[in-house]
């Protein structure tokens, strides 16, 4: 587990000052990863997209044919102040891509290197929005879900994990991390089982997974319910998406402060390095490439699920 390696990025993140600069420093002794950052301003503010890219010996960097795992921390913000002091429960979608990319870099100093690249992106705001409701504030985003899609979801990621702090809801009840059925082009596929063998393995836990809806797998804006946006980088990519859930017992808002668990975030984060090193060895598949072209040809695309969609309505 990454314990260790989630403590240390949870300090760094707990931090009123902190910037995608800030985070981008962090990464200055491993010379063989690229870390990069773009602010970007919103109606409600600005947050800077962090992108950090760990080359594989055979990825697509040097040419090579390995696949490209991609790492997305999903979130509102990293913070809500001036409204809430500290890291907010929303955060932690963001502590566990870091904390995956910050283990994935230290291997590197020590010789493992993966086959293929991993590409780890984020967005850092300690000073997001929230939205007024009662008994507490929702966690707000200052730029909206299509402009992160834009600049978190990369063509080159060939799968894909979605990490997002689900809390906020009564559909898993159990303290730790879930895994939702894979997502693919408006299909949602079944569970892979390479995924449940791997959540197994690291957690020392049975599997545990997060229902979905058709609704989730929609992009926002089409005024239907969403859980949350653990999801919407599918609606974005016709690569494989899989949401990783950091879940909890009880309902906790997302713009609650002191409600960071560093043993779930390191269960998260050791999840997806698990999972980047398997994906680009070629011993771990999201979906069955077979089964997948079968259900096209038997029932077509789903694609207009990733879209806003039309009425059929008269």
């Amino acid at each position: 587990m990454l314990l260790s390696q989630a403590i240390t990025v949870l300090n760094k993140l707990d931090d009123i000052h902190i910037n995608g600069n800030g985070v981008v420093h962090f990464f200055d002794e491993f010379p063989n990863v690229k870390a990069t950052y773009e602010t970007v301003q919103g109606e409600k503010g600005s947050t800077d997209f962090v992108k950090i890219i760990i080359p594989g010996t055979e990825g697509k960097t040097v040419s090579g044919q390995a696949p490209t795992v991609g790492i997305i921390g999903r979130l509102g913000g990293i913070g809500a102040r001036p409204s809430r002091i500290g890291l907010v429960s929303d955060g932690d979608g963001a502590v566990a891509a870091l904390t995956a990319a910050l283990k994935l870099a230290e291997m590197q100093l020590k010789g493992d290197q993966l086959k293929g690249d991993v590409i780890v992106a984020t967005h850092i705001c300690p000073t997001a929005p929230t939205l007024k409701h009662e008994p507490v504030d929702f966690m707000d985003s200052p730029i909206d879900i299509q402009t992160m899609n834009e600049h978190e979801v990369s063509p080159e990621m060939d799968v894909i994990l979605s990490i997002d702090t689900t809390r906020g809801n009564r559909i898993v009840n159990q303290k730790g991390i879930a895994i939702s059925p894979t997502v693919k082009e408006g299909y949602i596929l079944r569970v892979s089982e390479d995924l449940l063998r791997i959540q197994e393995m690291t957690t020392g836990q049975c599997a545990l997974t997060i229902p979905i809806s058709n609704q989730d797998i929609t992009p926002y804006g089409n005024g239907l319910y969403h859980m949350n946006s653990i999801l919407q980088p599918a609606v974005a990519t016709s690569a494989p998406v899989v949401g990783v859930a950091i879940t909890a017992q009880s309902v906790v808002p997302g713009c609650g402060t002191g409600a960071s668990h560093e043993e779930d975030i390191a269960a998260a984060a050791t999840f997806a390095v698990e999972v980047a090193k398997e994906t680009t060895n070629g011993t771990c598949a999201f979906y069955d490439v077979g089964e997948f072209d079968r259900i096209q040809d038997l029932y077509g695309t789903m694609n207009i699920l990733q879209t806003q969609g039309h009425s059929v309505r008269s």
